[in-house]
């Protein structure tokens, strides 16, 4: 569907076509094969014909059928289709009486006079093509509502997917905000260094994130920025590592960062004396993959309480629009005191986690602390 200024510009669907060559074809070759196989006069002047009445069961099909029967002005719609079918007969004779004016065969001249025989064929087909007609106007009609539906639940994503990027975005500020507020109270001078880092954050929310798709490479540089902010506000073992090439990747904006808030959230906003927050992006064929590990000193009921806390459950709303049935969200906790009270649960963890970080160390920093991992696969063809 396309636009001319303010007028909708609607192309023909490919079923429609397909029905109106059906109809421009069925009724002269059913009578060439049948009466006419070997006389090509007669299989011109019968394709002819139909081509002339064409445009009449076009008119048909987009103005009496939409006009009258779609708008249940059924006695109207009856009047006009008896009137339509009458013009059409006299219509079809009026041509073929001009081949009478030349030197025919008997079954030829019998079959283009008027005769009970040939009125009655007409008939027959001329009403097998208004059928036709109206057939394919209630086709594009439902066609025209099945594009419409698609529009409108495009238009809805969009402004589903704008409001939860709205949600995100002041909730992301208002954390640096808090950042640079408790920098100032210090009278750190590492407080400039955050504004500035703020300002790039900022152009990022308010440019960039309005486009559909963003490269990957500047996503990952506004992970950088928040990190720096983190990590100059609080002494923290972060270590952020991108594995694959990011180059030329297309991406949504604003997908990760609600999970590394959170990550950062859980293990500094605890009394930790070494808080640890690891976050790897890897690019790998066809699918991306968003780590992110901490500490926290909050008991499992506090941790799957924090699962349905607003970020997350925001992100989570943009991954069922955005990738509806080509994500994979699993988000583990770990109790450093739960394997004496549940073997079964800690073998399921352990299970899960071995799975998502197959190296010995990690997994054994994961296992080895009150922990909160999140692991997000994002499947498609990025480009």
């Amino acid at each position: 569907m396309e636009f001319d200024n303010d007028r909708i510009i609607k192309h023909a669907y490919k079923i429609e076509i397909f029905y109106w060559v059906l109809l421009g074809l069925m009724a002269p070759l059913v009578n060439s094969l049948t009466l006419f196989l070997h006389d090509v006069r007669m299989w011109l002047a019968l394709f002819l014909t139909n081509l002339i009445l064409l445009p009449a069961y076009l008119f048909y099909a987009a103005i009496i059928v939409p006009g009258l029967l779609f708008n249940k002005r059924n006695i109207y719609f009856t009047l006009v289709s008896i009137a339509f079918f009458m013009t059409v007969l006299v219509l079809v004779f009026s041509i073929y009486a001009f081949p009478l004016n030349f030197p025919l065969l008997k079954y030829e001249q019998d079959y283009l006079s008027v005769n009970f025989s040939s009125i009655a064929r007409e008939t027959v087909w001329i009403i097998i093509n208004m059928s036709l007609a109206a057939a394919i106007a209630f086709i594009k009609k439902g066609e025209d509502e099945k594009d419409i539906m698609a529009n409108l639940t495009k238009d809805n994503t969009a402004f589903k997917l704008k409001y939860l990027r709205a949600q995100l975005n002041p909730h992301f500020l208002f954390n640096t905000l808090n950042s640079i507020y408790s920098l100032s109270l210090q009278k750190s001078d590492k407080a400039p260094e955050v504004v500035v880092k703020l300002a790039d954050l900022m152009r990022y929310l308010i440019y960039d994130c309005e486009q559909e798709k963003i490269p990957l490479d500047k996503e990952i540089e506004f992970i950088l920025n928040y990190i720096d902010i983190e990590k100059i506000r609080f002494k923290a073992d972060v270590r952020f590592t991108v594995e694959g090439h990011t180059n030329g990747i297309m991406i949504e904006p604003f997908l990760f960062i609600s999970f590394i808030e959170n990550g950062f959230k859980h293990a500094l906003d605890n009394a930790y004396t070494e808080p640890f927050i690891f976050i790897t992006i890897k690019v790998e064929e066809k699918q991306i993959v968003l780590n992110v590990i901490n500490n926290s000193n909050a008991d499992l009921e506090t941790q799957a309480k924090r699962i349905n806390g607003k970020g997350l459950t925001n992100s989570k709303s943009l991954l069922e629009l955005l990738y509806p049935s080509s994500y994979e969200l699993d988000i583990i906790q770990t109790e450093k005191e739960e394997r004496i009270k549940s073997n079964v649960r800690l073998k399921n963890a352990r299970e899960r986690l071995e799975s998502l970080y197959p190296d010995a160390h990690t997994l054994a920093v994961i296992l080895g602390n009150n922990a909160f991992t999140v692991s997000l696969i994002l499947k498609s063809h990025f480009s």
